[in-house]
């Protein structure tokens, strides 16, 4: 079947998140590759990925381009799932016979209210669904495809059985050839990545336990199953001599550092400095010094860390596995090496007071990464943070679809006898005021700038969506 894979248009600036996780519009205006969608399309010949909300398409062009397709596959999350499924509405109404299927982790944790949320929606796939969505492209019957729910003739819902989990990764093609062909690389920016970049995985699963975090709960599994090193080179030399505008690598794993791949890691890292490569990647706040030098003297620039919180309480509660001492040793560290570091924090987590935000602002100051990025505490379905929420009394069930507001903006869903919502939700811009408005972090930004007009550029652009974010935030 002609096949198109479809990022629905959304929210102005809601940018898909890094792997879906992120559903809500950013401080500053980024986009993140549809790489879940790129891989399933690299097995599929003949298929096309659509960004429409990168290319900035409205429902009805996106509607247009859809129309020519037999298979439409939409990636959907739990806060744009009502909005997916409209445009599933639409779609269905202006050509009947195409057949409509979702996935992503809404699906994959609610198959049965998904799929009875909308006649327009056929199938939904769930656990890794790469494979599952070749053979329905193939025409094979739902019947005997694994890893598929979907609606039989008198309206019940029917679940295969499930698929299992990918093992050999090498066997997975290239999504970078998919990003080339389909996708507009220049309109994919991260404010902290350099541009242009090219984000892709080297492996699935994460090995930690995080209570918030969504695909390892849902999609990917506490297994870290990962690429050989000499084919995630092989695909850095094909981005190299097929995308040369490319600046950057970054490499999207949940955790790429992970302390039982780290020999991998310094082979991947030298792999890359061989062919002069910049990367960055995502990295718990436990690695040490000798693998941290590996990677800096071999090209790596930057890293993204989750500190969630500078409360050693909530990162026990959150099963983080990591303390307070140990994270500030690692960022120092980091430092000396002249390793750049994105930190991100949540602010709602189990344990939060009012003196724990306080508490985590100040250590943000403290430890002071290059630039932050703060969210609110999401409980996603699927996940042991929706779960104890619930349980709890902490949110009310099935509230969870009201994680962003109209505009894109992130809500805090979480509330406490202690701490209200409206707390927590005001708290994010508080802790933006206090990190970035201080004198040493001005002056550390202006030499930034003035070591680079492109920089500079960017900062004043950057600047201004902030403080309309802030803005958004106060009203």
């Amino acid at each position: 079947m002609k096949t198109l894979f479809l990022q629905a248009p959304s929210f102005d600036g809601f940018d898909g998140g890094a792997g879906s996780r992120y559903q809500a519009k950013r401080e500053i205006k980024s986009f993140w590759y549809p790489t879940w969608l790129a891989q399933p399309a690299a097995l599929v010949p003949g298929s096309r990925v659509l960004d429409a909300p990168v290319e900035e398409l409205s429902v009805e062009e996106t509607l247009s381009i859809a129309g020519v397709y037999d298979l439409v596959i939409i990636h959907t999350s739990t806060p744009s799932f009502p909005t997916d499924a409209k445009f599933a509405e639409l779609l269905k109404a202006l050509h009947p016979d195409i057949l409509i299927g979702m996935v992503g982790a809404k699906v994959a944790v609610e198959p049965d209210a998904s799929l009875l949320a909308s006649a327009a929606i056929d199938f939904v796939a769930r656990e890794e669904f790469d494979y599952t969505c070749k053979e329905v492209a193939e025409g094979r019957a739902f019947k005997d495809i694994a890893g598929i729910s979907y609606k039989l003739a008198d309206g019940s819902v029917q679940h295969n059985p499930s698929r299992a989990t990918i093992e050999h990764m090498d066997d997975l093609p290239f999504v970078a050839p998919i990003y080339k062909r389909d996708l507009k690389i220049d309109r994919y920016f991260i404010g902290y990545l350099m541009h242009p970049y090219v984000s892709i995985y080297t492996g699935r699963g994460c090995r930690s336990k995080c209570t918030f975090c969504l695909w390892p709960q849902t999609v990917g599994g506490h297994r870290y199953r990962v690429r050989s090193a000499a084919n995630v080179l092989a695909e850095a030399k094909w981005i190299k001599e097929n995308m040369p505008e490319v600046r950057e690598l970054m490499f999207d794993d949940d955790t790429f550092t992970d302390s039982s791949n780290m020999e991998r890691v310094h082979e991947i890292a030298r792999g890359l400095h061989a062919m002069g490569w910049t990367w960055s990647c995502n990295a718990k706040a436990n690695v040490p010094y000798e693998s941290l030098k590996i990677m800096k003297d071999n090209g790596l620039r930057l890293l993204l860390v989750g500190y969630e919180s500078g409360d050693d309480q909530i990162l026990h509660n959150i099963k983080k596995g990591l303390r307070t001492d140990i994270a500030r040793t690692f960022t120092e560290n980091c430092r000396k090496l002249g390793i750049t570091v994105h930190g991100t924090f949540i602010l709602g987590l189990p344990g939060e007071t009012k003196e724990t935000i306080a508490r985590t602002i100040e250590y943000a100051k403290e430890i002071n990464p290059h630039t932050i990025q703060v969210s609110l505490a999401a409980p996603y379905p699927g996940t042991t943070l929706y779960k104890q929420a619930i349980e709890n009394g902490w949110l009310e069930e099935n509230t969870s679809a009201h994680l962003v507001n109209d505009k894109g903006v992130q809500l805090a869903m979480i509330s406490y006898p202690h701490l209200s919502k409206e707390e927590i939700f005001h708290g994010v811009e508080t802790f933006y005021r206090s990190f970035y408005f201080r004198p040493s972090k001005i002056w550390e930004i202006v030499k930034e700038m003035a070591g680079s007009w492109e920089m500079t550029k960017r900062r004043l652009r950057e600047g201004v969506e902030f403080f309309r974010f802030l803005r958004a935030h106060e009203a």
